[in-house]
């Protein structure tokens, strides 16, 4: 779990006894490639951060499956309004490798927050961030090119271009995978 405490320590200061305290809350869970985190329809009781691999969100939409987002390592997962407000979820998060978890659950979550004012800080910008991911996302759908999607997201995340299959990246980003095809051979040609 130590990718975890790096992950708030580079948010918030907060002393070794309040970040044990936290630490202590989580759970290691190991999901094999193609096993689901949450399955859509479900109430989300657990938010979960990845200490390694990939896992996305998803939902199917007459019959085909649309990416809204991939997590990588150092990153938090859940359905978030599901998660906060017991509702029903949306999507599906499907591991895309192996994954090691540090997992919470809901009642955990809140219970901290009670309990260690530094996590409940941390949360807030946990959500911020959030908002401001889901934000930047709509900006990029409407007033950006694919190529520009699809540069920013390889500046952003560059490995997921080696781990992740080209047509979740692809759905990700708004596109068909023919033409994330050929953007990254132009980029790649570009370069060289």
């Amino acid at each position: 779990m130590e990718l975890l405490k790096k992950c708030i320590l580079d948010k918030i200061y907060i002393d070794n006894n309040s970040l044990n305290s936290i630490i202590s809350s989580f759970e290691i869970k190991k999901i094999k490639k193609g096993d689901f985190f949450l399955e859509s329809g479900k109430i989300c009781r657990k938010m979960a951060f990845i200490e390694s691999g990939y896992l996305r969100m998803y939902d199917i939409v007459e019959g085909k499956e649309i990416t809204f987002w991939i997590g990588s390592s150092g990153k938090f997962i859940t359905s978030l309004s599901s998660f906060i407000f017991k509702s029903e979820n949306y999507w599906n998060i499907q591991a895309l490798t192996d994954c090691t978890l540090c997992v919470i659950s809901r009642d955990n979550h809140f219970s901290i927050c009670k309990q260690q004012p530094k996590w409940l800080e941390f949360d807030n910008l946990l959500l911020a961030h959030s908002f401001a991911l889901l934000e930047r996302s709509m900006f990029a759908q409407l007033h950006t090119t694919a190529k520009q999607r699809f540069e920013s997201l390889l500046n952003d995340e560059p490995t997921l271009f080696n781990n992740v299959p080209l047509q979740y990246i692809a759905s990700m980003l708004g596109i068909t995978p023919e033409s994330l095809s050929r953007l990254r051979k132009n980029w790649t040609q570009s370069i060289s």
